[in-house]
């Protein structure tokens, strides 16, 4: 074959095989950023977006309130995200879980970057290609995926400890002192990020699997690291100092009480905010958690924990594991941390997802060898999975977010002209309507939501405030206890299936 013909088609080739690599980066942002306009569910979303949201409209950087009430409960940084996304595109839903989105796919480039270096070394086909193979992993596992679109904490959190390990592995394993020197930087800067995202746990963690993947790898840290320790503690403190030094001197001990000694230890050490859950439960969490990818996830537990007693038996770890032992430590800290925490939420355990993809990718690397037919499984399980979920966007989720958000039916009632009457609740506490009904909420003296438990209650709220017509939201089993009270007349406007409102006034 003639040279030019053979260097032309080696140029086909190529760029045949570049085509999926450019299709899934284009494809990954837009599915990230696809559908983050349904409205705010749950009780979180709508809590930190409408703080964010008094934060914005008084220039507050530093205070977090709900309602005009201080709330310490997190740290700042999603707040600021929201603020700058609600300066470029309005307070909107798509604002208030762009920072979310942002950072979900910055996990994903996190984990490119860490396979990329972990690849570095070995120049065969396969592994040159393995970043790119994490990343579609990555971008696909439905804990990223679901927890990247709301407004919360969780993958506030997960991008910085991901990025400040990346940082660590980079200098575990790179070889020139400029590289190392970078990664350094990177996990120390980034472990001031995770303070900021959601508190103590971001400076616990990080340092808390670096430490374990030493003792696996049975290596002590070298003089350098322990070297940058003091310098590195520096960076991680004019880092957090952004926030928690203004807030420190604004509020004094009433911060540190509520934000450390509540909601850091009284938390962990006790149901006081009533999410109990067995020891177990993050075991069997952290595998839906990865979602399509759960059975090679498993595969690659049982070739780990396989290896790994080879190597014991042979009396030290393999060198070309490194990544694997490395992954493992991920995991298992945030997976035993939060076991013995007394309060758990499903989010508590997404900072460990990371570990599991790259200890998945791994292994699905090595599954795939050269075998095509094997490379077109994982291709079509990452493209069947973004088909599922944007077909989800379309058909299931708009229905579930719509019956379990207030926003139409504040808009309906505000259509009615209603729009300035206050609201309240019967029989129950819609935290949904802290964003929809900003500035509208009937509170207790100490902030919180006011539930009334009949309608006789009701009637004293509208005369305590000039017997004014209220807006009340109901659970649709007591809207009768509103119709047939002879002293109210109740217009009932809409309901969402769950809850209705009412336009109420005494008679």
């Amino acid at each position: 074959m003639p040279e030019n013909s053979k260097t032309s088609g080696e140029k086909s080739s190529a760029s045949y095989r570049s085509w999926p690599a450019i299709a899934a980066g284009i494809a990954i942002p837009c599915l990230y950023l696809f559908g983050l306009t349904m409205p705010l569910v749950g009780p979180d979303e709508p809590r930190y977006a409408q703080v964010a949201r008094e934060m914005y409209e008084r220039g507050d950087w530093i205070t977090p309130t709900l309602g005009g009430f201080n709330w310490f409960e997190k740290p700042a940084l999603l707040y600021w995200l929201e603020i700058a996304a609600y300066k470029v595109f309005g307070v909107t839903e798509f604002s208030a879980r762009l920072g979310s989105a942002l950072f979900g796919l910055g996990t994903v480039a996190s984990l490119w970057l860490i396979a990329k270096i972990a690849s570095a070394a070995d120049h065969s086909s396969q592994n040159r290609r393995f970043a790119n193979w994490t990343a579609l992993i990555a971008a696909s596992t439905i804990g990223i995926i679901v927890f990247s679109r709301g407004a919360s904490f969780d993958i506030i959190l997960t991008f910085p400890i991901t990025a400040a390990l990346g940082g660590f592995f980079a200098y575990d394993r790179c070889q020139e002192k400029r590289e190392r020197m970078l990664g350094l930087f990177v996990f120390y800067f980034f472990i001031g990020i995770a303070v900021l995202a959601k508190g103590l746990v971001g400076i616990v963690f990080p340092f808390a699997i670096v430490g374990l993947y030493f003792a696996i790898m049975l290596k002590r840290p070298s003089r350098q690291f322990f070297f940058s320790l003091p310098l590195g503690v520096l960076l991680i403190l004019a880092v957090t100092a952004t926030w928690y030094l203004p807030m420190y001197l604004r509020h004094g001990y009433a911060f540190i009480d509520e934000f450390f000694v509540q909601h850091h230890f009284q938390r962990f050490t006790s149901n006081k905010y009533s999410h109990p859950q067995p020891f177990y439960f993050f075991f069997w969490v952290l595998p839906l958690m990865m979602i399509p990818w759960l059975p090679f996830f498993a595969a690659a537990i049982w070739n780990w924990s396989k290896d790994l007693r080879m190597s014991i038996s042979a009396g030290s770890p393999k060198p070309d594991n490194g990544l694997r032992f490395f992954s493992a430590a991920w995991i298992a800290v945030p997976l035993l941390f939060f076991s013995f925490s007394g309060s758990k939420l499903p989010g508590y355990i997404l900072p460990c997802v990371p570990g599991a993809i790259l200890l998945t990718a791994e292994f699905v690397i090595r599954w795939i060898g050269e075998i095509k037919r094997r490379k077109v499984i994982v291709e079509a399980v990452a493209a069947g999975t973004f088909v599922v979920v944007i077909a989800a966007m379309f058909v299931i989720v708009p229905s579930f977010a719509n019956a379990d958000s207030v926003k139409f039916l504040i808009a309906a009632a505000n259509e009615r002209g209603y729009e300035q009457a206050e609201v309240v609740s019967l029989h129950t506490i819609s935290h949904n309507a802290e964003f929809y009904a900003s500035g509208r909420i009937v509170r207790t003296p100490d902030g919180k939501q006011k539930r009334l438990y009949g309608p006789t209650e009701v009637l004293q709220e509208i005369e305590a405030r000039g017997r004014k017509t209220m807006l009340v939201l109901v659970p649709l089993e007591y809207v009768d206890q509103l119709r047939t009270a002879d002293y109210l007349n109740a217009e009932i406007i809409a309901d969402n299936g769950e809850l209705a409102i009412a336009a109420v006034r005494s008679k």
